[in-house]
């Protein structure tokens, strides 16, 4: 079991910056990837960024250059650097770690404003 608490959401202006934090506790040395969902009103649950136990990234399009996904393994935690926000940004952003089982945290609201 894993379990995952995510931090660090809020309400910022369009072209500011906020840093996600999760933290993993339970069985995290059986972690393959941990990474970010998010998911905006009336629309489907989307890929953000993940990174691998080997530290491979993997991010989606719309985040690229603008969002950075990094780990510190020795406090177990996953960090999304979010910079230059868009409105298109706003979204629960979710935790996620796979282990051949897939987990995820509570959510946390970004809001975006212009």
């Amino acid at each position: 079991q894993v379990q995952l608490v995510e931090s660090g959401g809020g309400l910022v202006q369009a072209g500011g910056s906020l840093r996600l934090s999760c933290a993993a506790s339970g069985s995290t040395f059986s972690i393959k990837t941990i990474g970010w969902y998010r998911q905006a009103p009336g629309k489907q649950r989307e890929l953000v960024a993940v990174i691998s136990s080997g530290g491979s990234t993997n991010y989606a399009d719309s985040v690229k250059g603008r969002f950075t996904i990094s780990r510190d393994n020795a406090k177990n935690t996953v960090y999304l650097q979010m910079n230059s926000l868009k409105l298109e940004d706003t979204a629960v952003y979710y935790c996620n770690a796979w282990t051949f089982k897939s987990y995820w945290g509570q959510g946390t609201q970004v809001t975006v404003s212009s």
